[in-house]
């Protein structure tokens, strides 16, 4: 066979010609501001573009010297500004003009430009170079008036065309700088949803979603609704119009619907509440309706709104005075497009907020948001499973136990294990080491509750006595009380703005005791309570502690019903009502709710105080190890204090396993001190 036939049997199909779907080329988009800028560039260029040969700059010597060689056939002096200088016909053929030629100058001129500064002076300079001329050798300038036709267009054109510029420029930003139509004022109106489809960029699925198996069920179903109609239909069911996820910031609300995105194989349109609120009247209300139009065209669809409150509030007739009508009327809008007259089948909407208390009582009920989802934090078998998640892309060391993490990050949202796990790579990669141990948890968790540790900071010798024995007293009370929270570890390095901190292991509890919540006032208050005892003064260390007390033993007496002197009444609002301008009870209430919190507070300083007077001993002994390691963990407190014996199961198992944490940290320590020794001593015996 010869070589061009074997040539063209091998060679490689044109990927361009078997592409059924070629990508379009992207062509320049044109708008009314290329016209502007058109019509810009055009009058700048009759200003300045050279059309013709222009006469040449001339100086005063100059003219008087072709003035005197009589060289000059005619003077023309222009609006009192400028001369316009003509050569004789004979002259301007001279061999010493020829640059004139070159420029195709005309001959009829003019030829050189003299500039003046007042006819007067010119006039005189004239008839002081030409006094020693003869009299028919003599010229005599003419004057003439020219109006400039284009600068004065331009003097009033720039000026407008400036306003107009500022004007697109400040609508533009008020209309949110864009929108479906390509932005502008006259495109405010127009929704600024996203809309996602299955050719979006959206890897997010219920996979990445640790955790919250109740909420993604719902979260499936409703997505299953669109795709498996017929099978929730067949028995004369409808399909929920809508959910809203409740819960806590930080909780994944805003991650379940990037699964939504990333799993639902229907068009997904997002945007936040507040991107419906604008400052014109009307805007908002167009929004909705213009979000709706496009989700009808696209049914059937999903429809996220993010932060629903914003638009959402409740129309409560007391907030009349602080009112804002443009927001109202979205509302209204939203209720209407929502559950009106015009149904909206196959659309579905799903909404998220952490302030569920302050929506209008209209939007939530059946037939607009028929599925309310609570997400709330984490137990500790979610947060064993977002660790795992979160933990993926890490390079960890084979010994980290999730289960170990989880138990010490009690009330940690998704977003707090996620911040914790990212914290952690930065706090190993500051130290140049190959992975994430445990010990760079620790530090990542302690980082993000105390804040930002402080060695280097200014404190006296008396002042870390007494923060030390501030700590030392809210570790011993705590240790002694039955119901108070577990410690973990006490330090009095400085973190963030506290100069002592005390780490606990709370109980995942659902309901709270009276005597648990006394023994955690009692516990806040040790810390005052051995400054008095020891010192006999007190300083000013205590004071959050006495804000948290202060609020708990106020929640005890005038929300839980926990006094016996008020009795069982709650003055609690749970409908989030902001606009009230008298209390719910009476003056006389208000002073025995006043007194019964005095009486609590008093009453646990006093049991606080008795407790560090009878274990005197003990209480000096961990203050003083305190002072000289900075910081002590469960075993220090228990070598003084003796072993707690009233921890429930769960409870002695996640301590235990925090212990054993502990101990595998200060091995991991050693090893390294170990290590680094061993390393300098061979660097100092190679430079030996």
């Amino acid at each position: 066979m010869p070589e061009k036939e074997k040539k063209q049997l091998t060679k490689k199909p044109d990927k361009k010609k078997d592409n059924k779907n070629p990508k379009k080329k992207k062509g320049i988009n044109y708008n009314i501001f290329w016209i502007y800028g058109i019509i810009v560039v055009a009058i700048l260029a009759l200003q300045f573009w050279d059309f013709g040969a222009k006469p040449e700059t001339v100086y005063w010597n100059d003219l008087s010297k072709m003035i005197k060689e009589k060289e000059v056939l005619k003077i023309t002096v222009i609006n009192k500004e400028k001369a316009e200088v003509t050569l004789k016909p004979e002259v301007f053929n001279q061999k010493k003009y020829d640059k004139l030629s070159e420029k195709k100058m005309d001959e009829e001129g003019p030829h050189f430009l003299f500039r003046i500064s007042s006819p007067e002076v010119f006039h005189k300079q004239l008839q002081d170079i030409q006094k020693d001329l003869a009299e028919e050798d003599v010229i005599f300038y003419a004057s003439e008036t020219r109006k400039d036709f284009s600068g004065e267009i331009l003097s009033w054109i720039i000026p407008i065309g400036i306003l107009i510029v500022i004007w697109v420029f400040v609508f533009r930003r008020m209309g949110g700088g864009g929108g479906a139509m390509g932005g502008g004022i006259f495109n405010m109106g127009k929704s600024k949803a996203k809309m996602f489809n299955n050719d979006a960029a959206i890897k997010t699925s219920f996979k990445d979603v640790a955790g919250l198996e109740e909420a993604k069920q719902e979260i499936t179903e409703i997505v299953d609704f669109l795709k498996n109609k017929d099978k929730y239909t067949r028995l004369g069911g409808k399909i929920p119009k809508g959910a809203l996820l409740v819960g806590p910031p930080g909780t994944g609300k805003t991650l379940l619907a990037k699964a939504v995105a990333g799993e639902a194989e229907v068009p997904f349109f997002s945007m936040s509440g507040s991107d419906f609120v604008e400052m014109f009247v009307g805007v908002g209300a167009s929004r909705v309706r213009d979000l709706f139009s496009q989700a009808k065209a696209k049914a059937p669809c999903i429809i996220f709104i993010d932060e629903i409150d914003a638009i959402g509030r409740s129309r409560s007739s007391k907030s009349n005075f602080n009112s804002n009508d443009e927001r109202e009327s979205t509302l209204n809008q939203l209720l209407t497009e929502m559950d009106g007259f015009d149904t909206n089948t196959g659309v579905i909407i799903i909404a998220a907020t952490n302030r569920a208390e302050i929506l209008d009582n209209a939007l939530l009920r059946a037939g607009r948001f028929d599925r309310q989802i609570l997400l709330e934090l984490p137990d500790l078998n979610e947060r064993e499973e977002i660790f795992e998640v979160h933990l993926k892309p890490i390079k960890t060391n084979e010994n980290l136990n999730m289960k170990s993490l989880a138990r010490q990050t009690p009330g940690f949202s998704g977003a707090d294990i996620a911040n914790v796990c990212n914290e952690a790579a930065l706090i190993a990669a500051r130290g140049d080491k190959e992975f994430v141990g445990k010990q760079d948890f620790v530090d990542a968790i302690d980082r993000i509750v105390g804040g930002l540790e402080k060695r280097k900071k200014i404190i006296t010798p008396q002042e870390r006595k007494t923060i030390a024995y501030h700590e030392a007293g809210h570790a011993t009370v705590s240790w002694l009380l039955e119901h108070s929270q577990p410690l973990i570890k006490v330090t009095i390095v400085p973190r963030g703005k506290a100069l002592g901190a005390a780490w606990y292991l709370p109980e995942e509890r659902q309901l709270t005791t009276k005597e648990q919540i006394l023994d955690e006032i009692c516990a806040a208050l040790g810390g005052r309570a051995a400054e008095e005892v020891i010192f006999n003064k007190i300083s000013s260390g205590a004071l959050n502690d006495l804000e948290r007390v202060t609020k708990q033993a106020y929640s005890m007496v005038s929300f839980m019903g926990m006094s016996e002197e008020v009795g069982n009444i709650s003055f609690y609002d749970s409908s989030g009502q902001e606009y009230s301008f008298q209390k719910p009870y009476s003056e006389k209430t208000a002073e025995l709710i006043d007194q019964e919190v005095k009486k609590i507070i008093d009453k646990e300083y006093m049991r606080a105080k008795n407790t560090i007077i009878n274990n005197i001993v003990k209480f000096k002994e961990l203050a003083e190890r305190l002072q000289q390691k900075e910081v002590i963990f469960t075993d220090d407190v228990e070598d003084i204090l003796g072993k707690r014996t009233f921890l429930n199961p769960h409870t002695e198992e996640a301590i235990n396993g925090i212990r054993q944490d502990q101990l595998d940290i200060k091995k991991e320590k050693k090893m390294q001190e170990k290590k680094q020794a061993e390393t300098s001593t061979k660097e100092n015996k190679e430079i030996r």
